[in-house]
């Protein structure tokens, strides 16, 4: 220990005797274990870490998968379930000792606090089963729960509110608890406070601000509930009992799910063909929940592994770097360490010294880096999140996170001084001391411009790395996405829509489309159910005289209600027959517009689509649509391309399509097809002081009417590709530190080659 004390006390003071080596090294390693750092505590979160709830290690997950979030047929891997079927898994899982559903995607509603807030407040929320704090062992900051009794479907609406919101939104206020909301035009008193920390079984972005029972869906879907419909639409999550196993789990409930497709699921006759006939494909998993849902871990693994091997080779960099700056500093400790081993010095000690040394310098660097690592996460995570309004992401180092950078350190500090170390003290001390080191001819050794060479090939390889990264995003960002980017402003909206009978919605969208047109610096507006990259629809499409399509023959078709004017203030090109016109009403002839995609899908070769009819998911309705017009292909729900694109077809906002009542699920889906949640206007000039006027509009047409987001379509464009901005961004990053670094390196080889002349 005494001598461990002297070897501490002499790296100390050799760091004080060369303030600009220790500082310069300092900052090096900061930078390169700062960096790894980073990407770690992201993987932590993202991919390691366990919720914050009671035992974890006992938390399975009833299926897999992160789709989302409404699914009206068979899903192959099963992830996400109806409310019906959860009920039927709950009794048949005595190896749980509790199963909880929550909703695979939340809502959006505008919320007043009774009569203070005049304008509602946009809140996320998550339908969740009576028992779903109980299963994870929380408790509530204050106030109580969601009970079993809060879940059934006469109890009065309850909801609980997350700490983030109660403190950000509410300024803390205890008198929330007991107090009512008014939830898209519904009262409902709010029974409690989430434990600070939790923000669900989902690390997301955007994560709910209130937690509500499933059995109160019908009070806010009205009659298009999916509540005890067949639509999957919620997730499940169970505690396992002490002592039990989950070896048989997955078999009996594969089984069950293909028993319930055929006889309990209430799925048309007309389906039944095609679901027997896929019924060998459907199975559920059960796997390990302890963090949750991985919706995160799943879209963001490849990324952060990218990046971890970035930062990994920047510290490579570092280290050599750090080793030939050692060395130059060894070649003029030369003739003192060749001194200290002509009195006798051992080489196992020197040795040691100068190890402790490059631990200690590794040591402060790390500390230094935890620094790095703060701002390194926080400024990942707004270049992968930058539309985002919170992530609960925390840039604060974790005891995980301060384990691995102090081990990281040790370990650098070991690669990068054993080598020097070991040179130092294996020179001739009687060389050394006759100056035989002073010579024009010598070069600096084979190991310094070893390492040199390696450092800048790393530095130009992650330059070429970030170059075309960059080159890739761009192409992407400046594609045709076959609509205009410029000049165009797209807005979200919430509204009770399902409180409101259909004449009225017809006047509410009529008057809103003309006031949004008129404001000041607005060419144009249009309304439409949802507008690009921001949501997805789809339904079997099923030709006029074809009959139920076959298993293989891939029926499916996005599509979207669209007001007067949308295609064109959008800027889609119509290339053949007409566009949806004000001639589109509910008197007429239901009409379409289809992309190519659509007419390439569905039609043969050379065949005329233009008077075509089709329907949606039941033969019997085959004749419901006319194709009146063929638009170009438009970008709606896969920006990069990676898949061939999705048949569209556009219904006009105006038409509803009224079904027979024992095809309920149609009318259900028309009428929920109807609400709308965006718009699109197209501006010249900026868009400054448009948002103001927006929303006086909105006032104007209704108070429940809630803008919930606007920008630009670029920007709406851009935050598609946030991930690869991101990645992109800091590996171009990384590749000019490791060239920094390689250029401090050939500084180090410089300075040892002039030491060993000069010496």
């Amino acid at each position: 220990m005494q001598t461990f004390r002297q070897d501490l006390a002499y790296a100390l003071r050799q760091m004080r005797l060369s303030p600009v080596f220790t500082l310069t090294a300092m900052l090096t390693l900061a930078l390169g274990i700062g960096a790894t750092t980073a990407i770690f505590s992201l993987i932590n979160t993202v991919m390691l870490k366990s919720l914050p709830v009671v035992d974890p290690t006992s938390l399975y997950r009833i299926g897999e998968g992160n789709d989302c979030c409404i699914e009206g047929s068979t899903q192959d891997n099963w992830g996400f379930f109806s409310y019906d079927f959860y009920k039927q898994m709950d009794k048949n899982t005595p190896e749980f000792s509790s199963l909880a559903a929550f909703q695979a995607g939340g809502w959006t509603y505008g919320v007043r606090r009774g009569e203070t807030d005049r304008v509602p407040k946009p809140l996320r929320e998550e339908m969740v089963s009576g028992n779903y704090f109980s299963t994870f062992g929380l408790g509530a900051f204050m106030g109580r729960t969601i009970t079993p009794s809060d879940d059934q479907p006469n109890s009065p609406p309850v909801a609980m509110l997350s700490y983030r919101t109660w403190q950000q939104q509410y300024g803390s206020d205890p008198s929330i608890v007991g107090s009512t909301f008014i939830v898209s035009d519904h009262p409902v008193t709010i029974i409690g406070i989430t434990p600070p920390g939790f923000f669900g079984e989902t690390l997301r972005a955007n994560p709910p601000d209130l937690w509500m029972p499933v059995n109160q869906e019908p009070v806010f879907a009205g009659a298009n509930t999916m509540l005890h419909h067949f639509q999957a639409w919620l997730r499940v999550i169970g505690r396992l009992k002490p002592g039990a196993s989950t070896a048989t789990t997955a078999q009996r409930m594969t089984a069950l799910i293909r028993a319930w497709l055929i006889n309990d699921s209430g799925m048309p006759a007309d389906w039944m063909a095609s679901i027997k006939a896929d019924l060998p494909k459907q199975n559920i998993k059960v796997l390990p929940a302890g963090a949750g849902v991985g919706v995160m871990k799943a879209n963001y693994a490849d990324s952060l592994h990218i990046l971890l091997t970035v930062c990994c080779l920047v510290l490579l960099i570092a280290c050599a770097n750090i080793a030939n700056l050692l060395l130059a500093r060894g070649a003029s400790r030369r003739t003192q360490t060749s001194i200290r081993l002509a009195l006798g010095a051992s080489r196992n000690r020197l040795i040691r010294q100068s190890l402790t040394e490059s631990i200690l310098l590794s040591v402060f660097g790390g500390a230094a880096g935890l620094a790095v690592a703060f701002l390194g996460v926080k400024a990942i995570v707004a270049m992968a999140f930058h539309g985002a309004h919170f992530v609960p992401i925390d840039a604060a180092p974790s005891l995980p996170v301060l384990a691995f950078a102090f081990a990281l350190s040790l370990v650098t500090g070991a690669i990068f001084g054993t080598a020097p170390a070991w040179l130092a003290t294996h020179a001739d001390p009687v060389e050394a001391l006759r100056g035989a080191n002073r010579s024009t001819r010598d070069h600096a050794s084979w190991s310094q411009k070893t390492l040199v060479i390696v450092q800048a090939t790393l530095s130009v390889v992650l330059l070429s790395g970030a170059g075309l990264l960059t080159r890739s995003l761009t192409n992407l960002q400046h594609q045709d996405f076959g609509y205009d980017v410029d000049h165009r402003v797209v807005l979200g909206l919430i509204a009770p829509w399902p409180t409101y009978p259909a004449p009225k919605l017809d006047a509410m969208y009529l008057d809103l489309q003309d006031r949004l047109s008129h404001i000041p610096g607005v060419e144009r507006a249009a309304l439409a159910q949802y507008t690009p990259l921001t949501d997805n629809w789809g339904e079997f499409v099923i030709r006029q005289g074809r009959g139920m399509p076959g298993v293989n023959e891939n029926p499916g078709s996005s599509w979207d209600h669209v007001a007067v004017g949308y295609l064109e203030t959008l800027g889609q090109q119509i290339i053949r027959g007409r566009s949806i016109t004000e001639d589109d009403t509910a008197s007429t002839q239901n009409v379409v517009v289809v992309d190519e995609a659509f007419v390439h899908r569905f039609f043969k070769p050379g065949e005329d689509p233009i008077g075509q009819h089709f329907g949606l998911d039941l033969p019997r309705y085959s004749s419901t649509f006319e194709i009146v017009g063929v638009v170009r292909n438009a970008k709606y729900n896969d920006p990069a391309g990676t898949e061939p694109p999705r048949p569209m077809f556009f219904v006009p906002l105006a038409q509803r399509t009224h079904y027979e009542e024992e095809a309920s699920m149609m009318q259900h889906i028309d009428d929920m097809t109807h609400y709308i949640e965006g718009a699109v206007l197209q501006i010249h000039g900026s868009m400054d002081g448009l948002e103001p006027a927006i929303r006086h509009v909105l006032a104007d047409v209704d108070p429940n009417l809630t803008l919930l987001s606007m920008q630009s379509m670029r920007d709406q464009v851009d935050s598609n590709f946030d991930q690869q901005r991101a990645v992109a961004n800091m590996t171009g990053l990384f590749g000019i530190l490791a060239l920094i670094l390689a250029a401090v390196g050939l500084y180090g080889v410089t300075a040892y080659t002039v030491e060993r002349r000069t010496s």
